[in-house]
């Protein structure tokens, strides 16, 4: 069911966020990459299948959440970006 990627996307930006919390730059980037394959799936998900009406408030919900632990990750997080900056610089180098 739809929902249940909703509910599974939360649960990752809750770890995420979580991981912001102690600082483990390694989780955030692990729950992050898990959010955006769940994302993925659900965008293909919704092309074949509707969300049931008795699930659009608790999906309101849900994003409500999902952007609240966006907005504190992101105030957590944000002293790090310059070294996340370095990271990515470096495994593009890699790749070329």
């Amino acid at each position: 069911m739809l929902i249940d990627y909703y509910k599974a996307i939360e649960d990752s930006s809750s770890k995420m966020l979580e991981a912001a919390k102690v600082k483990d730059l390694d989780g955030v980037m692990r729950y992050e990459g898990v959010c955006a394959v769940l994302i993925e799936q659900l965008r293909y998900k919704c092309r074949v299948e509707e969300l049931a009406p008795e699930h659009q408030h608790e999906k309101t919900r849900i994003m409500q959440r999902i952007l609240r632990n966006d907005a504190e990750i992101r105030y957590l997080t944000e002293p790090w970006l310059p070294q996340i900056e370095q990271l990515f610089e470096g495994s593009q180098r890699v790749l070329h």
